[in-house]
């Protein structure tokens, strides 16, 4: 046991310095769920092997509470097995937001996103399906200053 553990970490150790192979383009959806139930328009630019910028239009909602945000994040990926990478890096959105018997406000928010992700590239096909979370820190916006959390499912055609 103690050496299975023991491998487990420099496993773990090792995976922090073997960078992923990061697409040079990604578009696709990002469905949520959480403090931001809706979809988000996708786009991923790589920046060397290892680095990307994550850009996403957001809207969800329904007829009396509703809402529209653009998100940046900066990603660090590293591989775990050929294909499956995890990542994480800090961000910020700004955003729209109307409900129902309050005032319509505008949100800027402060935060990160961690996540996991396997590149079907590795088996011929341009996909990358991932699974992240996001938590935000909406310091403006909101009166209570919330932080927001919730987790997403996105497909992305690789280019």
């Amino acid at each position: 046991m103690k050496k299975f553990f023991l491998l487990s970490i420099f496993a773990f150790l090792f995976s922090m310095f073997v960078s992923a192979q990061v697409n040079s383009n990604a578009i696709g959806l990002r469905f949520g769920v959480g403090s931001f139930n809706g979809a988000e328009l996708s786009y991923q630019k790589g920046f060397g092997s290892s680095n990307r910028l994550e850009l996403d239009l957001g809207w969800g909602g329904n007829s009396s509470n509703y809402g529209l945000s653009l998100a940046g994040i900066y990603h660090w990926n590293w591989n775990i097995v050929e294909g499956l990478n995890w990542y994480v890096g800090p961000g910020a959105s700004v955003g729209y937001y109307h409900y129902a018997g309050y005032e319509d406000r505008l949100g800027v928010a402060l935060g990160g996103q961690i996540g996991l992700e396997y590149d079907f590239n590795t088996l011929g096909a341009p996909l990358l399906l991932s699974i992240d979370s996001r938590p935000m820190w909406d310091f403006l916006g909101d009166t209570n200053h919330s932080l927001y959390w919730g987790g997403a499912l996105s497909i992305r055609y690789t280019f």
